[in-house]
């Protein structure tokens, strides 16, 4: 990007879902900046949002769900998230780039305390045209995810709104297209 700058293009990174939202944008940004570089980033909606509500699933539901926690699975330093905090948080959890992770983040959030019977939902391409979905539990997330053949790039959306209906949801939404559409 900075040698097209240098040579005075007009650049664009463009990315899918939000750039800052486990996509680099801040530390390209921040690099390209330290270079004298001005930058504007772009405001998306990250995959993690858009899929589950896409798949009629809502990230937070009075009674049921305070809030969201969006983490990814994939570290630079193999470093490990506090999984136990993330088990015993009382939000949903949305991971990110967790395919390759199954095992691990299930045995993770078991020891954790987390119930191996929480719903979980695996929206494999979210937001895209072919986007699919998996529903499941913790304990059976493995097994279905290899018998769903999901693969990468996928989400995981862990909590008790996995499992609600998606019905009135999208009705919802069919009816706010239909108005929007005028």
């Amino acid at each position: 990007m900075l040698r097209y700058v240098r040579q005075g293009k007009c650049v664009v990174r463009l990315k899918g879902g939000d750039p800052c939202i486990f996509g680099r944008g801040g530390e390209e940004a921040q690099w390209l900046q330290e270079r004298g570089v001005a930058v504007e980033l772009v405001n998306g909606i990250t995959a993690g949002l858009a899929g589950a509500t896409q798949c009629g699933i809502s990230l937070t539901l009075r009674g049921i769900s305070r809030g969201v926690t969006l983490v990814t699975a994939h570290t630079q330093d193999d470093s490990s998230l506090n999984w136990q905090a993330l088990a015993q948080g009382g939000t949903t959890l949305v991971v990110y780039m967790g395919v390759a992770k199954l095992a691990e983040i299930r045995e993770s959030l078991l020891s954790g305390g987390m119930s191996g019977e929480m719903p979980v939902a695996m929206i494999e391409n979210a937001s895209l045209p072919w986007q699919r979905e998996c529903r499941s539990t913790l304990n059976a997330m493995q097994r279905d995810a290899s018998a769903f053949e999901l693969k990468s790039p996928a989400i995981l959306v862990i909590g008790a709104v996995a499992a609600c209906s998606n019905e009135l949801l999208n009705e919802t939404l069919i009816d706010h297209a239909q108005l929007s559409a005028g």
